[in-house]
């Protein structure tokens, strides 16, 4: 599907405004092609500044990316290595293009291991992107989906032991107020490549009513017409959150 013919069946209303993306499949997508792994994360951040580009043209304002877990650690550490370097060098490639785009980038999950190059980084670029609207893109990098709501608890738990909040205002605003993601709408459309059927920790609190499409596309093989269909699936969704459809 093309970017003009997704509008023209959307009229820009009812396309996902918070879109979910478990980039998966990098290293089989290089496997395939007799070349390492790392091959396959270089042409994967390729794919995610096409689809990137491609949702602020539809009007899609926020994408969570799942782009290196807590879990990824246990990778060989050749490729955890190139994974940190990806960001720094990805970021200074691209820096400009993200300005001129007007995207800002936020880079979300846990901060305390990370290089001091790679912290670095993080900070001036979403320093010089923090006023800009046109696209929200919150990068998951050492994130987890547990150990992300066990720290809400105990932002939560030190308000209340604080004395700065009563048993009875622990809600479901409070928790959301004290995830990584605060300020983000819930996500409505989650999209998983390379085949696989799992969440993997990802989001958890934030996909409690999203719609869950799945592809066997490798994510390096994600371009705009494979995710233009996806958008245009998630059309054709009904969602209920729980009741009847009038």
């Amino acid at each position: 599907m093309t970017k003009e013919q997704l509008l023209k069946v959307s009229n820009n209303v009812s396309l996902p405004k918070t879109v979910g993306l478990i980039l998966d499949g990098n290293g089989r997508w290089a496997k395939k092609r007799n070349m390492p792994r790392t091959f396959g994360h270089a042409e994967g951040i390729k794919t995610l500044v096409e689809i990137a580009e491609a949702s602020r043209d539809v009007g899609v304002k926020n994408l969570v990316v799942y782009a290196f877990s807590t879990e990824n650690w246990n990778r060989p550490s050749d490729e955890v290595n190139f994974l940190m370097k990806a960001l720094v060098n990805s970021f200074d490639t691209y820096i400009n293009r993200i300005i001129k785009n007007k995207t800002c980038i936020k880079v979300i999950g846990e901060k305390n291991n990370l290089p001091i190059d790679v912290l670095d980084t993080i900070n001036k670029v979403e320093d010089r992107t923090k006023e800009f609207d046109n696209l929200h893109i919150y990068l998951c990098f050492n994130y987890g989906s547990r150990k992300e709501i066990i720290n809400s608890i105990k932002s939560i738990a030190s308000l209340y032991k604080k004395d700065k909040i009563n048993l009875d205002d622990i809600n479901e605003d409070l928790v959301s107020n004290n995830l990584y993601t605060k300020g983000l709408p819930d996500i409505d459309l989650l999209i998983r490549t390379s085949g696989e059927y799992r969440i993997s920790n990802f989001m958890l609190w934030q996909i409690s009513y999203a719609e869950l499409l799945f592809t066997n596309t490798y994510w390096p093989d994600f371009h705009t017409d494979v995710y233009y269909d996806a958008l245009y699936e998630y059309l054709k969704r009904d969602r209920r959150f729980g009741g009847l459809t009038k």
